[in-house]
């Protein structure tokens, strides 16, 4: 099994990333919650990977961490209705962190509102991934530094409380975790609440 790739990144999409290993070019799908961290095509990537064999293909899936790719499976592998191309959009969403607080609370509203989730699906994660999800600190942790051998849950607390205080003022929570997702990006894996959440709002 192909657990992960390294080389260089030729191209990138939202949804796809080219990286070239050894004269090959591999094409990865990715979540676009990872595409965003993808550095500028001509550099060295690290993806964690998962492949997905049918009887007609051959499909390569690609996360910026260890914690995304097993929610990946742990979703496809576990909730009826849901496939690598339903997880792959259900992840593009929203933040690892995000998932799985939506999860661990049983927020069904959050989750239905992933581009192809409806209700049921949306109680289906809850129903069959909430045991699976709810001590998973470490892995929140990791999907938030970038680094699943290090955890750091202060972090992963500042994230979710960031999304949490902008929904307080109005925001959808898709949105709200997409503008920390941007505030993250910018000032770095350590950047408290408040500095996430004045990014955030432009301030």
């Amino acid at each position: 099994m192909i657990t992960s790739i390294q080389g260089l990144l030729i191209s990138a999409t939202p949804l796809h990333a080219v990286i070239e290993l050894n004269g090959f070019g591999y094409e990865v799908n990715v979540p676009v919650t990872t595409a965003e961290r993808l550095p500028a095509s001509g550099a060295n990537v690290k993806l964690h990977t998962l492949v997905i064999y049918r009887e007609d293909a051959q499909t390569l899936y690609g996360f910026s961490t260890a914690a995304e790719r097993d929610f990946f499976r742990l979703m496809i592998e576990n909730v009826t209705g849901v496939g690598p191309k339903l997880a792959l959009t259900i992840m593009s969403r929203l933040s690892l962190p995000s998932l799985e607080s939506a999860i661990r609370m049983g927020d069904i509203a959050t989750l239905a509102k992933c581009p192809g989730i409806g209700k049921k699906t949306a109680e289906r994660l809850v129903v069959e991934l909430k045991a699976k999800v709810g001590g998973s600190v470490a892995a929140v942790a990791a999907a938030q530094t970038g680094d699943a051998s290090h955890p750091g849950p202060v972090v992963a607390n500042a994230h979710l409380d960031a999304v949490s205080a902008l929904t307080a003022l109005g925001y959808k929570a898709a949105e709200a975790d997409q503008s920390v997702r941007r505030a993250a990006l910018a000032l770095g894996p350590q950047a408290t609440t408040e500095a996430l959440i004045k990014r955030a709002l432009g301030a």
